[in-house]
């Protein structure tokens, strides 16, 4: 089976005749005939009713007349888009992005669609991840980035990048001595700690890995708005477990400290959710691939630091214990 006989077999259903489908399709109507026979050969079904009348589709023929259009439409846009100059693409495309992937990838990304798709307009939407599920699972996002790969099952999804958890506090922060570069979890937990609140996949994500350590941690703040947690941090009210893209959160990045934890590997994959093929619009599609392309180029020039892509992930992941936020 191959494309140019489903669109023979849609035109013949839709004209009702084979000789005016051959007529339209300017092909001889004795080969177009043959086309549906080994077309029906190969689906081992008959798909035609032929009569003194015209032709008509059988109840199998009706579903694949069905799907054919669809695949048939996918195709032709594929290929506008293919044609298009980018400078020529226009529509809104609507990302959601967690707070703390939108302070690394947000301003890079408006800055690289500006320039490369000037006609499209991309709504970038803020939120914590649950609220994004559910934006995504009723439609009213194109795109988003999630931390579970099971947020939405009736959407597309692939692994985008696997980001480390750091300690993240001021660099002029008394908390930890100038010369240290990680932290065991003990030592951790005796820190000051400002946290999302209990309900947070990222907290959850924290805690899982105290608890198999056996550590408690007694946070001095919880504290759901990335923005307001940088700045208690950097109001010296403590230190926090991050990935670090949150010290793009504030100006002057330079002015942050990302320590790993020695003891325990704490990461979060994210993932890039879209709208099913068939309902994602052709310029959503190209955001969807222009955006993978520009977290390729951030993390191998080394702007987007701490995370790797997903086939450099070293351990695989426990689904059950992703983080949601």
């Amino acid at each position: 089976m191959d494309m140019r006989q489903l669109r023979y077999f849609v035109q013949i259903v839709e004209s009702g005749s084979l000789a005016k489908a051959s007529r339209q399709l300017f092909i001889a109507q004795p080969a177009l005939s043959q086309q549906m026979a080994r077309l029906e050969e190969e689906v081992g079904k008959s798909l035609l009713v032929r009569s003194s009348r015209g032709v008509t589709a059988t109840e199998n023929g009706t579903a694949l007349y069905h799907h054919a259009k669809f695949m048939l439409r996918q195709l032709d846009q594929a290929v506008s888009v293919a044609r298009q100059d980018s400078a020529a693409l226009s529509g809104r495309v609507t990302l959601g992005l967690a707070p703390t992937t939108n302070s690394q990838l947000g301003l890079p990304l408006i800055r690289y669609m500006r320039k490369k798709l000037p006609g499209v307009m991309v709504n970038v939407v803020e939120g914590l991840s649950g609220h994004l599920e559910h934006m995504t699972r009723v439609g009213q996002l194109d795109l988003a980035v999630l931390f579970s790969q099971k947020a939405a099952a009736e959407l597309s999804v692939e692994p985008l990048l696997e980001e480390d958890l750091f300690v993240i506090l001021p660099k002029a922060s008394a908390l930890v001595s100038a010369g240290r570069t990680s932290l065991t979890l003990v030592e951790v937990a005796a820190l000051p700690l400002i946290v999302p609140s209990p309900g947070h996949g990222l907290r959850r994500r924290i805690g899982l890995e105290f608890d198999r350590a056996n550590v408690g941690i007694d946070p001095v703040a919880e504290i759901d708005s990335l923005p307001l947690l940088m700045h208690c941090l950097a109001d010296g009210m403590g230190a926090t477990i991050k990935p670090m893209a949150a010290i793009h959160a504030l100006d002057n990045p330079q002015n942050w400290r990302a320590l790993t934890i020695s003891d325990a590997r704490m990461s979060r994959m994210n993932y890039l959710y879209s709208l099913p093929p068939e309902k994602l619009s052709p310029v959503a599609a190209v955001v969807r691939d222009e955006l993978k392309q520009l977290v390729h180029r951030l993390i191998e020039s080394g702007e987007w630091q701490g995370v790797r892509l997903p086939q450099e992930a070293t351990a695989p992941h426990d689904q059950a214990e992703e983080a949601l936020a």
